[in-house]
C-alpha cells in the first residue's frame, strides 16, 4: 500500500507568520552565504513589507503537520520560496514548486541570486533556463550590489 504524501500545501494564514520568520531567516542567511552577500541579510519580519510579501498568493507547505516550507508568486514570477533547511530533501520545495507551477503562466519568471546553485538546479529541472543576468541592487537592501540569473520556463514539462 502507497503511503501518503506527508506534504499539504494551504494558504497562508497569519498564525503561519512566525513560522515562516524562521523558515526564511535561517534559509535566507545560507543562500546569501552562497552569494558572497552574507552582510546583505534583512530578517523576514522587515523584508515581508520592504519586498511585498504579502502582494503575492502566498502558500505554505505543511510536512507531518508543521510549516515547513513556503512560496509566493504571481501568475507570471515566481518571487519566494524557501524551506526549512531541517527538513530538505524530502520533496517539499519541488511540491511547492509544482504547486506553484499549476497556478502560474507557461512562461513565467524567476530570479536566482547568482551563486545559489541548489536553487538553479532545482528550477533547471522544472524547465527553467537562465535567458539573462543582471546586475544591480539588492531588493528590500539596495546597499548591496548583486548579480541574479533571469530563468524563463520555456516550456512546460506537463
Amino acid at each position: 500500500m502507497k503511503e501518503r504524501n506527508p506534504i499539504r500545501i494551504r494558504p497562508y494564514e497569519q498564525p503561519d507568520f512566525e513560522r515562516l520568520c524562521q523558515i526564511h531567516d535561517f534559509a535566507r542567511k545560507n543562500e546569501l552565504a552562497l552569494s558572497k552577500l552574507t552582510d546583505a541579510f534583512v530578517p523576514l519580519n522587515i523584508a515581508a513589507e520592504r519586498e511585498g510579501l504579502f502582494e503575492y498568493q502566498l502558500y505554505v507547505a505543511e510536512y507531518q503537520g508543521i510549516v515547513a516550507g513556503f512560496v509566493a508568486f504571481t501568475e507570471d514570477e515566481l518571487a519566494w520560496l524557501y524551506v526549512d533547511t531541517t527538513l530538505s530533501r524530502r520533496g517539499i520545495g519541488s511540491s511547492l514548486m509544482a504547486f506553484a507551477l499549476n497556478r502560474m503562466v507557461s512562461d513565467a519568471s524567476i530570479e536566482v541570486l547568482s551563486g545559489n546553485l541548489p536553487a538553479i538546479a532545482l528550477y533547471t529541472g522544472f524547465g527553467f533556463e537562465i535567458c539573462q543576468t543582471l546586475t544591480g541592487v539588492m531588493p528590500g537592501n539596495e546597499a548591496f550590489p548583486v548579480t541574479v540569473h533571469v530563468m524563463k520556463r520555456l516550456q512546460s514539462l506537463t
